[in-house]
């Protein structure tokens, strides 16, 4: 059986944009995958609210800095065939990064955490898949405008930007925006539909990945 990895932030937890809680898991885009991949592959959906690729946040109580946990979670999963990234959002808060450069060089450090880790058993490093989110759109609140302030216009640039890291790394990307947009109540999750079409998108990707 191949195992995939996905590694993300609230767009993986299956936040729902009005604020009531969580998508079902039919409806998060990890499950969607697992659903069209079938029984060859399991699919593991790991996302954090509020995770970044590196950058500190101390205003939670968790650790968001996607770089200090990624090791712990890919040696409690290991091995694995493939680790798919979907990380950036959170990096464009203006308190955080606010800068999509920034988030491109995280998500390279990202990429060499997974091909670097001391894996056990002679397990060799998985392949890696990076995903750019969907841009930010308009904030549905004071809140998150404040919040992302002029992280809007950014996060428009993490397409080309990832595109770039994915070249250079040699690993697959694949652009979520190009399928998928932010909802309209917070400019910042998505609806059911959008998650759903994620997953339905990258399934052929993976698929040819993993040689299925």
């Amino acid at each position: 059986m191949k195992t995939v990895l996905c590694y993300g932030d609230s767009l993986t937890w299956g936040y729902i944009p009005d604020g009531s809680g969580r998508h079902a898991f039919k409806d998060r885009w990890p499950h969607v995958l697992q659903a069209e991949l079938g029984d060859a592959v399991h699919v593991i959906a790991d996302g954090l609210n509020g995770r970044t690729t590196v950058f500190d946040d101390h205003m939670s109580g968790f650790e968001r800095n996607g770089a200090k946990t990624l090791t712990t979670t890919l040696g409690t999963h290991f091995p694995l065939d493939l680790v798919i990234i979907m990380l950036g959002t959170n990096d464009m808060k203006h308190v955080l990064c606010a800068n999509a450069f920034g988030a491109k060089r995280g998500m390279q450090r990202l990429i060499e955490i997974v091909r670097t880790t001391p894996y056990q058993f002679d397990t060799k490093a998985p392949a890696v898949m990076i995903m750019s989110p969907p841009p930010l759109g308009d904030m549905g609140g004071e809140e998150f405008e404040l919040i992302f302030e002029g992280g809007i216009e950014q996060s428009r640039l993490l397409s080309d930007f990832y595109r770039d890291a994915a070249k250079l790394a040699d690993c697959t990307f694949f652009d979520a925006g190009s399928v998928a947009k932010t909802s309209s109540l917070d400019g910042v999750h998505l609806d059911a539909e959008n998650t759903r079409a994620i997953g339905m998108a990258i399934a052929p990707i993976v698929r040819d990945i993993l040689d299925l």
